[in-house]
């Protein structure tokens, strides 16, 4: 994977992140019942799916070349 394919895969889990805290937020203070329920699954999983991107990013180190 190239720098410029993991800048790019960081900007989608930056997104999601960005996508999970506005549903948390929205499920937490807007919703009710089974719908409430729905959207908190939806945040966490997106949350879950940025954090394992950006492991991905992140634990190869640098690949700047010297």
């Amino acid at each position: 994977m190239s720098a410029l394919d993991a800048m790019w895969l960081s900007f989608v889990g930056l997104f999601l992140m960005f996508v999970s805290s506005i549903t948390a937020l929205l499920g937490r203070q807007k919703l009710t019942g089974f719908f409430r329920f729905l959207v908190l699954a939806f945040s966490f999983t997106c949350l879950l799916i940025a954090g394992i991107i950006m492991l991905f990013v992140v634990l190869p180190g640098s690949r700047a070349d010297l």
